[in-house]
């Protein structure tokens, strides 16, 4: 299968851009440790936007993999994850701020290391929603693909150190017009005091519309009914 498009996101690296419904998207890990943090809207209506808590409560988890699907906060599918190698997603610890990024890996400036500046996850989602005529008032929860956090019983979120590994891949196939943002900064839990330095490739290609017989459609009820809002969502809108 050939992709019909591809880019390799550097270390500090970010990228939006609109990803029409029925495409995959593979994102693969160029070394270990690696995590890249997404954000997605509806592209015809940007308040439509990822909803964590629904998506979580509804599939019974706390972490994403493959059957699980990304809904938005009006009940629909923004995409499914159909392939997965790491089995754990973080969907809870959120993104690196600016004085996070300091504190831990010590205080860069653009103007003193030019591209090799430690960016935040804060600052690249902050220059990408610009560019679509939102903003910081628009952030919600991110999922971080290829990171682990688990709560342990006293309920304190713990970071697991080099969950993925090189060559690790997770494939989304978008069921929905969308508007992704992505930032590949480290995940804020992640106790490494060094900046990481993890290159991920990703790469679009053309897929097959879900159906009834799908496994994401069928990996809970609540599931279904949301791939029903969204079917019925293109059926009146096209």
């Amino acid at each position: 299968m050939n992709s019909i498009w591809n880019i390799t996101l550097v270390s500090g690296g970010k990228w939006s851009g609109i990803i029409s419904r029925n495409k995959y998207i593979r994102f693969t890990a160029l070394g270990v440790g690696a995590n890249l943090s997404l954000l997605m809207f509806n592209q015809k209506d940007l308040t439509e936007r990822y909803n964590m808590s629904d998506t979580l409560k509804a599939q019974y988890t706390s972490h994403l993999t493959k059957g699980h699907v990304l809904m938005s906060d009006n009940g629909r599918v923004l995409a499914s994850i159909v392939d997965d190698s790491v089995g754990w997603h973080d969907s809870i610890s959120g993104y690196t701020s600016r004085k996070l990024t300091d504190e831990k890996y010590g205080s860069t400036t653009y103007q003193e290391k030019r591209n090799d500046w430690y960016r935040s996850g804060e600052e690249n989602f902050a220059m990408e929603l610009v560019r679509s005529g939102l903003g910081m008032r628009d952030m919600a929860p991110v999922v971080n693909l290829f990171s682990k956090v688990y709560c342990d019983e006293k309920g304190k979120m713990n970071f697991a150190s080099s969950h993925s590994k090189k060559g690790d891949t997770i494939t989304l196939r978008t069921e929905m017009d969308m508007l992704i943002v992505l930032s590949n900064t480290p995940n804020p839990l992640d106790p490494n005091t060094n900046y990481p330095s993890v290159p991920i490739q990703m790469e679009v290609f053309e897929a097959e519309p879900a159906n009834t017989l799908d496994e994401c459609v069928n990996y809970r009820p609540e599931n279904r009914r949301a791939f029903e809002n969204t079917w019925e969502y293109y059926s009146l809108n096209r």
